[in-house]
Parts: C-alpha cells; sequence; structure tokens
C-alpha cells in the first residue's frame, strides 16, 4: 500500500482500516478502491478518478490519507540556484499573520526572487469575470478558481463545460500578468492553500506559466525543521478586494462590489453540497430554465482560507477568518479614483477597475477547458445488470435492496452496487451482505453443533459399550497372561523333560554299542570254541583210531589181551562221545552266533530308533523354547494392550 503504487496527489497510507468513511464523503464513488491489503481490506485512491477535493481529510479519524504537492523539489530547485519568484495566495498571510512576514524573508534569504500575491491576480479575474460576461452576455457562468470544481466538471459533466468561466483564476491571472506584463523569466512557485491547484499548474491548456504549488501545510513543516527565517518582507504589488478571494462568497462579493447587489450570484460551497449542486444545475441548464449572473462555486465550506493543503490544527481555529476580515476591510479603505473605494458607486468602481486595467489584453487570461470524461465516467448498470448484482449480494427483495445503511460509505445500496459494476468496490463491503453471510454460517454453525452433540452422544455411548469391553477385556488378558505364564512354566517343564530324555537316550545308545561290542567279544569266543570244539574232534578221531588199533592189537593177544581190548573199548566211547559232544558244542554254536547276529542287527535297529527318538526330542525342546519365547512376547503384547486399554478408558 505504499504510496508509489497509487498514481494521484491523494494517497493512502498504511493507517487505513477501511472503515469507508472516506468513501461516504467522496462526490464521486469511482475514486475509491476497495482492495485487499496483507489479510485486510483498505480503501485506496484512484488517481486518475480523485479530483483532489480533500473531503476525505476531514473524515478521516485515522490519519490515513496523505497528498503530494512540489515542496521537496521547489527546495532541491533553491538549493540548485535555480531563479525562482513566489506566487502567494491570500489566504498565507491570513493563516500566519505574525509569522509569515518573516517565513517570506527565510524564502528571500534560500535565494526566491519576486514575491507577487495573488490577490492582484484575483483582481485581474474579476475584471475579466465583469467584462466577458457584459461583453458576451455571459450569464449563468460557473467561477473556476476552485480546480477540484473545474475537475469534477471535465471528469464527470462534461455537459457543464460550456458553462464554466473562460477566464483563468488569480494563481493564473497573476502568472500570466508577472510572466507576460512584468517581464519575469523566472520558474513561479505558488504558496498554496489547496491541494488540487497542482493539476491546474500540470493542465496542458494553462501553458506551463507556474512550476511548483507549494502547499501551506507542507511548507510550514519544512520551515520549521529546516528553521527557515529572515528580515520580514512582503508581497510587491499593491492589491484590492481580491484579497478575500479565500472567503466564502469572496467572488460574489467583488462583483456585488462593482456591479451592484440587484444581481443574482448563486453562493454554494462545501466538497459534497458543491457537486450535486453541480448535478442540478445541469438539469436546470439542460431545461432552459432561469439562471444566476453566475455561480460562485468553492469546494471547501469555509473558503480557500480552510483549504485542503493547509495544516489541520489551522482547521480548528476561527481566527483565520477573523484576520481575512481585518484584510477584507483594509482593501475597501482606498479612497479617491480608486476602484476600491468605500464610498462610490458600483458603476463608478467599476469604471475605475477598467481604467486601472485598461491595458491589459481580455484574452491574454481567457482559457480553455478538456473534456476528460472518458475512461472516467460512471458506468450505470442496467436494470438487468442491476438485478444480478442484488442477486450476487443476496439482496432479493425490494426491502434488502433499499436498506441503505450507508456503512458501506455509500449513501444507497444502489450506489453501492454501482461501485461494484464499476469494479471499485466489493460485496464483502457490504455489511448486510455479511450479516446475512454470518447469520447463514451461524445457522450452518448451530447445525454441526447439533450433529456434533448427536456425535457426542454417540460416541459416550459407544464409549460406555467400550469401557465395558474394555473391563472385560482386562479380565480375559488377566486370565490370558495366567494361561500364558503356566504355558510358558510348562514349556519350561517340557524343554527340561525333554533335555532328559535326550540325555537317557543317549545312554541307551551307549549301553547299544556297548552290548554290540560285548556280542562282538562273545563271537570271538565262540569261534575260539569252535576251534577247540574242532582240536577236540580231531583228538577223539585220533583217540578213536588209537582204540581201534590197540583192539587189534588186544585181538592178537587173545586172552592176555582181552582187559586191554575193554579198555581200548572205553576209550572208543569216550572218543565217540566227545567227538559228538564237540559236534553238539559246534552246532549250539551255530544257534547262538545266529542268536548273537540277530540280536547284533535288533540293536543296530535300536539305535536308528533311538537316533530317530533323539532328534524328534531335540526338535519338540527347540519347538517347546520357541513356544516358551512366543508366550512371553504374546505376555508382553498383551500387558501392553491392557495399558492401552486402560488409558483408552481413563479417556
Amino acid at each position: 500500500m505504499a504510496k508509489e503504487k497509487q498514481e494521484g496527489l491523494v494517497f493512502t497510507n498504511e493507517n487505513c482500516i477501511g472503515c469507508n468513511k472516506c468513501i461516504s464523503v467522496c462526490p464521486v464513488i469511482t475514486a475509491n478502491r476497495a482492495v485487499e491489503r496483507d489479510g485486510r481490506q483498505i480503501i485506496e485512491v484512484d488517481g486518475d478518478k480523485c479530483v483532489a477535493c480533500g473531503a476525505c481529510f476531514d473524515a478521516c479519524e485515522h490519519g490515513a490519507r496523505e497528498f503530494r504537492d512540489d515542496t521537496e523539489s521547489f527546495f532541491e530547485a533553491l538549493k540548485k540556484g535555480e531563479r525562482i519568484s513566489l506566487l502567494l495566495a491570500p489566504a498565507f498571510a491570513a493563516n500566519y499573520p505574525n509569522e509569515y512576514k518573516r517565513v517570506l524573508g527565510g524564502l528571500k534569504k534560500m535565494g526566491v526572487n519576486r514575491i507577487i500575491s495573488v490577490s492582484f491576480g484575483a483582481d485581474i479575474t474579476t475584471w475579466g469575470y465583469v467584462k466577458y460576461i457584459t461583453e458576451h452576455n455571459f450569464t449563468g457562468g460557473i467561477s473556476q478558481p476552485c480546480p477540484a470544481v473545474v475537475n469534477y466538471i471535465e471528469h464527470y459533466i462534461p455537459e457543464l463545460l460550456p458553462r464554466l468561466m473562460p477566464v483563468q483564476s488569480p494563481m493564473m491571472c497573476a502568472a500570466i500578468y508577472v510572466k507576460k506584463y512584468m517581464k519575469i523569466t523566472d520558474k513561479l512557485a505558488f504558496i498554496s492553500p489547496c491541494i488540487a491547484k497542482k493539476t491546474e499548474i500540470a493542465d496542458e491548456n494553462n501553458g506551463g506559466y507556474v512550476s511548483y504549488n507549494v502547499t501551506f501545510d507542507h511548507l510550514m513543516d519544512y520551515v520549521r525543521k529546516n528553521n527557515i527565517k529572515g528580515e520580514p518582507v512582503s508581497d510587491e504589488i499593491e492589491y484590492g478586494l481580491g484579497s478575500i478571494y479565500p472567503m466564502p462568497g469572496g467572488l460574489k462579493e467583488n462583483v456585488y462590489w462593482f456591479c451592484g447587489e440587484d444581481l443574482f450570484v448563486r453562493q454554494v460551497e462545501g466538497e459534497k453540497h458543491v457537486y450535486e449542486f453541480l448535478e442540478n444545475y445541469k438539469e436546470r441548464v439542460f431545461k432552459n430554465k432561469e439562471l444566476p449572473f453566475m455561480v460562485d462555486a468553492l469546494n471547501c465550506a469555509k473558503g480557500c482560507i480552510y483549504g485542503t493543503g493547509i495544516e489541520e490544527e489551522k482547521t480548528k481555529s476561527e481566527d483565520t477568518l477573523y484576520e481575512i476580515q481585518r484584510i477584507k476591510a483594509a482593501s475597501k479603505k482606498h479612497g479617491g479614483a480608486s476602484a476600491w473605494g468605500a464610498r462610490l458607486s458600483p458603476r463608478q468602481r467599476l469604471a475605475n477597475l477598467n481604467r486601472q486595467f485598461r491595458e491589459l489584453n481580455i484574452n491574454d487570461f481567457i482559457r480553455k477547458y478538456s473534456d476528460k470524461s472518458k475512461g472516467n465516467a460512471v458506468k450505470h448498470p442496467n436494470a438487468s445488470e442491476l438485478n444480478e448484482i442484488f442477486r450476487q449480494m443476496h439482496k432479493d427483495t425490494e426491502h434488502e435492496r433499499t436498506i441503505d445503511c450507508s456503512a458501506c460509505g455509500y449513501a444507497t445500496c444502489k450506489d453501492m452496487a454501482a461501485a461494484i459494476y464499476n469494479e471499485c468496490n466489493n460485496k464483502k463491503n457490504c455489511i448486510h451482505y455479511i450479516k446475512g453471510k454470518v447469520e447463514t454460517e451461524k445457522e450452518e454453525l448451530q447445525e454441526v453443533s447439533r450433529q456434533v452433540e448427536e456425535k457426542n452422544l454417540e460416541i459416550q455411548a459407544r464409549n460406555d459399550i467400550i469401557g465395558q469391553m474394555v473391563e472385560e477385556a482386562n479380565e480375559s488378558f488377566a486370565t490370558l497372561n495366567v494361561s500364558i505364564a503356566e504355558m510358558v512354566s510348562g514349556n519350561n517343564t517340557n524343554a527340561e523333560e525333554s533335555s532328559n530324555i535326550s540325555a537317557a537316550m543317549s545312554n541307551v545308545v551307549d549301553f547299544c554299542n556297548s552290548m554290540k561290542t560285548s556280542f562282538a567279544a562273545i563271537n570271538q569266543l565262540l569261534m575260539q570254541l569252535e576251534n577247540n570244539n574242532n582240536s577236540i574232534t580231531q583228538v577223539a578221531n585220533q583217540t578213536n583210531l588209537l582204540s581201534l588199533n590197540a583192539s587189534i592189537e588186544a585181538a592178537r593177544a587173545g586172552a592176555a589181551g582181552k582187559g586191554f581190548a575193554v579198555v581200548a573199548q572205553e576209550i572208543k566211547s569216550l572218543s565217540e562221545s566227545s567227538k559228538d559232544t564237540a559236534l553238539d558244542s559246534n552246532k549250539n554254536k551255530d544257534e547262538i552266533v545266529n542268536a548273537m547276529n540277530k540280536l547284533a542287527e535288533e540293536s543296530e535297529h535300536l539305535i536308528q530308533i533311538v537316533d530317530e527318538v533323539n532328534e524328534r526330542i531335540s526338535n519338540l525342546a527347540a519347538s517347546t523354547q520357541e513356544i516358551a519365547a512366543s508366550a512371553t512376547m504374546i505376555g508382553e503384547v498383551s500387558d501392553e494392550l491392557k495399558d492401552k486399554f486402560e488409558d483408552l478408558n481413563r479417556m
């Protein structure tokens, strides 16, 4: 919202709160724009549409409006040594009666060349007005010393351009006189009570006679900050009743002074009143109704002595008005052939005025105006467009469309709709739109609140159920934990028993292996027994052979050999018996070997079974350990879930 981003003389600063007071006093509904900056709505100035009437300065209580003038560039030019002369507004002496001469002395010391009172230019303006009106029968003309009034007509009522007096303002008459008749070539700076004078100075129809508009406000601020003062000096040219031009009705009083009070001069002033008058005056002109001798129109209600460019504290005092009255009284004390002699008749004064300015060429002081309404004229929505805007504002009934509360700054709802149509405002700036929206949102909020309440009741019911479920779950968790503890304990016992069985089975394997070793040893002994039996059989065979030989020898011996034959027979029987025993022993040995081999095979099979059992027991032990670990983990998860359920129940 920096001033650099806002064109025109008047701009909005950071103090704006968007209160719309500036809109309410502005004569142009499109000169203010409601915009959003940094999340808040403020009212900016449209420099192309603002007429610099200054009404917003009076209305704003937040100091949110400022203006530009040429004060800084004027002092910069002085410092650079440029030759500058001053045109001094008569209101300067009225506002600063005790210090203006020293201020002028300080400016002289800084390099200002000449000081010419615009009061003298006002005398020329009065002469030009009366002369032009009488010579051209130009009745009903609108005075134009006020640039804000001229701006308004050029921008918004171009139909009244032919009714504007074509004679220059006091400032311009003074400037033209200085340049053309006094032959002063200096740049001219106007010490001004008016912001809008800058637009008159810059107007292409005014020839660039004046270079700087230096307002009282900014000038005195600069003077005080920089301690600018000097020996008292005053303006150079004597003037007459033009000194009262800054007063309300000052021009009218000048006309009466020279033309008599039988004429009707319509006096009107005030930021809003004067523009309403001009709108009505347009209709009067178009309808060819009776018109006054002339219209004395000023933007400021208290005249230029309380203009838009003076210091704020000056507007709070009546002292300036009393001072201008003293200046007025002094102006009327001229006597003799002066145009300002109080004892002369209006006709005599006018004759003296014409004599005083007989060397002036009226054409030097004639000016032109421009139609600047293109692109600036307020667009008015037709019925269909107006209905659409009202529909978007949720104003559906005639009552809603004529509330006319003025909170938006506009006099009527229709004006607000027109501002929206001209894209310088928006429906959010309508308090009844916002109110309706708030009420709708309130109803929606109440409905949401009701739904939330219902949901809360549902949630409460669910919480009750959940609480009961939590209690039941806690009981189940307690039972589960006990079961888990028992399962863990049982698994641990099973694991221990499995380990013991595994150890016992290892002993069985060892026993089987030992038995296999014993079987091998027995088998070895049986083989040895077989060998022994074979030896016995051989001995028995030999013994039997010997017995046979003995029997033969006993037979040969006859009777002597009978006893020996008996012995031989016994030996034979013993031999056969030994042989039979050995054979029987071998037979038993074979059976024992077969039995041992079978036992060995069974033992091997038993070892395989034991190995398988041992492996399964090992797997069982491992599984039992895993089950125990899982059971422990389940127990931990169970405890954690129990804690969470308890937390949930507490919520």
